[in-house]
Order: structure tokens, then C-alpha cells, then sequence
């Protein structure tokens, strides 16, 4: 049967085991405080363990035939499909994930898989022409090698296939690193997955462990030729520059502070609906949601009025509820950090048009208006259910206030003129950018990644596939070269 107490061992070199630290991890249900399981967690000679088994199975992956390949990777789909309500009792259980989370999260990852199946097909070379006579060049695209990955608690499950599955299908070896708060979502659950699917053992690898224990051997370790990281900029900053300083490639998905833009034109009914979805979504722990919504002044005070309204009847509560919208942060710290969030804004002055309650890592919503630019509310990613309203005068304020930010990973504009949302997208300095839609958009075959602070590189489709390959130049004389000396 497929549970999270089912998943509780390392997966490495294809073997079920306790990691050898004298350390436990306890995975606990964020809404209840209940302890799901435990874990005995890894410690650096295990990470050792399982870059050397990822390195030894790529060998043996690149001997399977490409079509093979494929087939093995959409078993991995099927896999999840049959077990999709079990899936979904782990993303409410580990994450205090709603159904509508877990649905949305599940559909993510299935689809991610699906496009990583093609890249063993997509492996191309090219043939350049030469400045010699007699010689062509040869470009033939290759798997980095091994790839390792640091994934978030939000969307564990799909931030962490978002990497690894690319990563198998381009020809690499894995090793995967979920956080604390998602051992099992994140990680053991994945290399469930793709074990059952049939992937060689060892060629992904799954270490449930913590900074603490292992300091930054993971990052260190010779193997690993890339570095996916998905979490915080304060973090990722720190992996980037250690990464490189290491001569591994960062691939860096980090923090947002998107920007919801509503013209004096737009249909605002629809626009409330999009805001609400945008910000409120995993209780705001996402990081393309809105945090700031930024409404031209024409429509400013029914925006908030009508925001604020549908805002307070969103249901709070049990995620097992199916008709609960918001359930609880990821963790204790995360629900202090919001009340001091809120409690500063306050006294800077915001408007609190909705003050929700607290009670333990349930946060009920809060809304504040007539926030300034300068605040730090319009400054920090929220990561919460926490939101601001900001009024704007003139297009250019808009763009403005929206690109007064160290991020720029995603955003909506809300216009009749759709044109003219585009004009106004491609001022503003983001990633992504949506016009006439939500702010947390992801689509297979779409480049995804942040401009400034909000991370380094692109993912889906093509672009993983240029991410997880490098390129060998392989020249043929087929003559004899005339020299000068």
C-alpha cells in the first residue's frame, strides 16, 4: 500500500534503507501537529552513497535503447494515475495541502513527466560546416552527467519532478534532496515513483537529511555536474556562489514579489476573481502568487471593497475538508514570521481592511490598502495569505511601482486592450508576465524562470533539455591537414 509511512527509508543505489546518522527527522502534519513518521536521516558518507550509485547507473541508462527510455519514464504517469487518491491523502497530510492544491499539484507533475519523456528522442546532434578542407564538425548533445536537487516544501512534489524528471530523460544520474518539511512528497514518494516505473536502481537517488547534518557536501561533492535549487534567494544566493565556485552549473528558482496590475478598463469582477486565486492559492506559499495588486485609482475603492468581500468567504480550516480553501502554513515559524509581518505593517501605517485571526499555523487572511512602494510590505515576498493594494495613477506609475522590486519572477496585467497589456508586460522586468490571468502560471513546453533576484536559468520543454545536456565538439579530417612548421 502506498502511505507516507510506507516511505520513510533513504532510496539509495536503488535499496530502501535507514540513513546511517544517529539523527531523526520527524515529519509532521502542519495543520494538526501530529507526527506522520520518522525518519533516520542521512549524513555526508551517504550522500557520498548515492552520488557514486547515480554516477555507475547513468552508465547502464545510457545503454538503454532511447525508446525504452521513454516508455520507462510514462510508466512513471501511470504510476501516479493509479494511485492518485493516495498521492493526494500525502499532500494534505505532509503539506496541509487542500484538495484543490493536491489536484492542481498531481496534474504539474504528470504533465512535467509526460514532456520528459520525449528527450530521449530529442537527443540531436548538429554538423557544422569547417574553415578546413576535408572536415566536418560534429555537435552531439550529452547528459551533464549527474544532477543534484534541493527542493521546497510549497509544491515539493512537482518542484522537485520539475528537475528530476528532465533530468532522467535528457540521460543523467540523480540525486534528490527534499526539504525538511516534505521528506516524503518531495522526495521518497518520487523515488517510489520512478523505481516502479523501472529507472536502473541508483540512477535517482533520494537523501532525507538536513543542512545541519551535512553542511554544504551536497553542493561540494565532486559528482554532481549541475546544482538544481528551488527555495528562498537568501539560500539560493548561497548554493549559486558556492556551486560555482565549485565549477557546477546553478540552476536557480527563487523568490518572487509579483506585481497584480488592474487598468481602469478592465472587467473587474473578473480581475477580483483572478487576484483572489493568485494570492490565496497553498495559503499564498507560492512563490509566483501576487503580492502586491496594484489597481489604477478609477476603480480603487470598488476593487477593494469587492476583493475584500470575496476574500472573507473563503473557508479556513481543515485541508481534508473539501470545501476548505485555505489550510494551514507549512510550520510554526512560518506563522510567526507572517504575524510579524502583519503586526509591522500595521504600525507602518497600512490599512487593514480584513485582519484575519491566528490560530496555531492557521492564518486567516489579511488585507492591507493604501500600502506605499516603500513599505516593507510591497518589498518582501510575503509567502503567505497576506496580501497589499496599492492605487496607481498613469500606466507609467504602474510600471513603476511593479518593477520597484529586487524580483522579477512573475505577474498579470488586467486590460481590455489586450495589446496594450502586452505594451505593458514587456515593460516590466519579469520572467512571466500574464495578461488578462492569474500570476501562477507553469505550462510543460513554456520557459519558466525569474529575471533579477528571482533566479538563473529557464525550465520546461526545450529549455530543460538545453539545461540538463552539454555539448561535445567532435571534428573528422578526413584528409591530412598541410601545417607551417
Amino acid at each position: 500500500m502506498l502511505n507516507i509511512q510506507s516511505l520513510n527509508k533513504q532510496f539509495i543505489g536503488g535499496a530502501w534503507r535507514d540513513g546511517k546518522s544517529m539523527n531523526k527527522l520527524g515529519d509532521r502534519n502542519p495543520y494538526n501537529g501530529e507526527l506522520i513518521t520518522e525518519f533516520q536521516m542521512a549524513d555526508v558518507s551517504d550522500v557520498d552513497s548515492a552520488y557514486q550509485a547515480a554516477l555507475r547507473a547513468k552508465e547502464e541508462w545510457g545503454k538503454v535503447n532511447p525508446y525504452k527510455k521513454r516508455d520507462i519514464l510514462e510508466k512513471a504517469v501511470t504510476y501516479i494515475e493509479d494511485h492518485e487518491e493516495e498521492i493526494t491523502d500525502m499532500i494534505i497530510a505532509e503539506l496541509g495541502g487542500t484538495r484543490l492544491k493536491a489536484a492542481f499539484e498531481i496534474g504539474l507533475v504528470k504533465n512535467i513527466i509526460k514532456e520528459a519523456a520525449t528527450f530521449p528522442l530529442r537527443m540531436e546532434g548538429r554538423i557544422l560546416p569547417s574553415t578546413e578542407d576535408g572536415k566536418e564538425n560534429r555537435l552531439y548533445r550529452i547528459p551533464a552527467g549527474v544532477v543534484g536537487v534541493i527542493s521546497p516544501f510549497n509544491f515539493p512534489f512537482f518542484l522537485s519532478v520539475k528537475s528530476v524528471a528532465p533530468a532522467l530523460g535528457a540521460g543523467n544520474g540523480v540525486v534528490l534532496k527534499p526539504h525538511e518539511d516534505s521528506p516524503v512528497t518531495g522526495g521518497t514518494l518520487i523515488g517510489k515513483i520512478f523505481g516502479e516505473a523501472g529507472v536502473p536502481g541508483g540512477l535517482l537517488n533520494v537523501v532525507v537529511t538536513d543542512i545541519k547534518e551535512i553542511g554544504d557536501s551536497f553542493v561540494e561533492h565532486p559528482i554532481p555536474r549541475i546544482i538544481s535549487f528551488t527555495g528562498s534567494t537568501k539560500v539560493g544566493s548561497y548554493i549559486g556562489q558556492l556551486a560555482v565556485k565549485n565549477f557546477k552549473k546553478p540552476l536557480l528558482e527563487l523568490g518572487g514579489n509579483s506585481a497584480f496590475i488592474v487598468m481602469e478598463d478592465a472587467d473587474i469582477d473578473y480581475a477580483v476573481q483572478a487576484a483572489v486565486f493568485s494570492r490565496f492559492t497553498h495559503q499564498g506559499q507560492i512563490c509566483m502568487s501576487a503580492n502586491r495588486i496594484l489597481v489604477q485609482r478609477p476603480l480603487y475603492e470598488e476593487f477593494v471593497s469587492k476583493y475584500a468581500e470575496k476574500v472573507s468567504s473563503l473557508k479556513v480550516g481543515d485541508p481534508r475538508d473539501p470545501d476548505t480553501v485555505i489550510g494551514p502554513v507549512i510550520n510554526e515559524r512560518q506563522a510567526e514570521n507572517l504575524q510579524s509581518i502583519i503586526q509591522r505593517g500595521i504600525e507602518l501605517g497600512a490599512n487593514p481592511v480584513l485582519r484575519g485571526n491566528a490560530s496555531g499555523n492557521l492564518i486567516e487572511p489579511t488585507i492591507f490598502a493604501d500600502v506605499t512602494p516603500e513599505m516593507v510590505l510591497a518589498q518582501e515576498e510575503l509567502f503567505g495569505p497576506v496580501v497589499c493594494v496599492i492605487p496607481f495613477d498613469t500606466e507609467e506609475d504602474a510600471v513603476a511601482i511593479a518593477n520597484d522590486t529586487r524580483f522579477g519572477l512573475s505577474g498579470a496585467i488586467h486590460t481590455a486592450n489586450l495589446e496594450k497589456g502586452v505594451e505593458i508586460a514587456k515593460k516590466i522586468h519579469t520572467g512571466m508576465i500574464h495578461v488578462n490571468d492569474i500570476t501562477i502560471n507553469d505550462e510543460p513546453i513554456v520557459a519558466f524562470g525569474g529575471e533579477k533576484q528571482s533566479g538563473l536559468g529557464r525550465l520546461n520543454g526545450e529549455w530543460s533539455l538545453d539545461e540538463f545536456t552539454t555539448l561535445q565538439w567532435v571534428s573528422v579530417n578526413f584528409g591530412q591537414r598541410k601545417f607551417p612548421y
